[in-house]
């Protein structure tokens, strides 16, 4: 992969770069993934019939039980503290907030990961973006890092290195490769890297 490069347009900027025909199949190969997940957590909504009368659409309830869903889709609300009713309200409150919220969610990553995939060269080669198309890019991006990450269980501390023989070592490479595309795509988005 390439630096982007911003080219200033009337039309508003413009951010080129280019990807090996590698990089293209497993950046599309990856976000395809995440649509998957995201396309099965939507399926495993129940069904609502308030929800078919008003038209307003509502999702789950219930956090995810993979730890990558969970990820993806964090509880709303977090106590700062343990409180004395127990943790009945939080979880009330978690529940319909991802009841009136998780749809919204799940439609805004599936958005910009089709957008992404739209935009990514087949065959590898240069490709320009729209700010818009580069803003899906970055969410995108970030989504699968994220569900990456929490299968190789990365937290603040690392890890930097896997030993070869590890049987993940070969996605910690690709955790940290997807980490350069988007860090340099963040820095272009904000102007810095011309």
């Amino acid at each position: 992969m390439r630096k982007w490069k911003r080219v200033e347009g009337g039309d508003g900027p413009r951010f080129r770069s280019a990807l090996a025909a590698h990089e293209a199949d497993l950046l599309s190969s990856l976000v395809s993934s995440l649509l998957g997940m995201l396309d099965d957590r939507e399926s495993s909504a129940p069904v609502d019939e308030l929800a078919e009368i008003t038209g307003i659409r509502t999702g789950n309830s219930v956090p995810p039980q993979d730890d990558t869903m969970k990820r993806l889709l964090p509880d709303f609300y977090r106590p700062a503290t343990d409180h004395p009713a127990g943790s009945g309200p939080a979880e009330s409150l978690n529940s319909a907030l991802r009841s009136l919220h998780e749809p919204e969610i799940i439609d805004a990553k599936r958005t910009a990961a089709q957008r992404l995939l739209a935009t990514v060269p087949p065959a590898g080669g240069k490709f320009e973006l729209s700010e818009d198309d580069a803003q899906a890019w970055v969410s995108a991006v970030n989504d699968v890092r994220l569900a990456l990450g929490t299968m190789l269980e990365i937290g603040p501390d690392g890890p930097d290195r896997l030993p070869h023989e590890h049987p993940m070592a070969g996605h910690l490479d690709v955790y940290q490769w997807l980490t350069v595309l988007q860090e340099y795509l963040v820095v272009s988005l904000m102007g810095g890297a011309r």
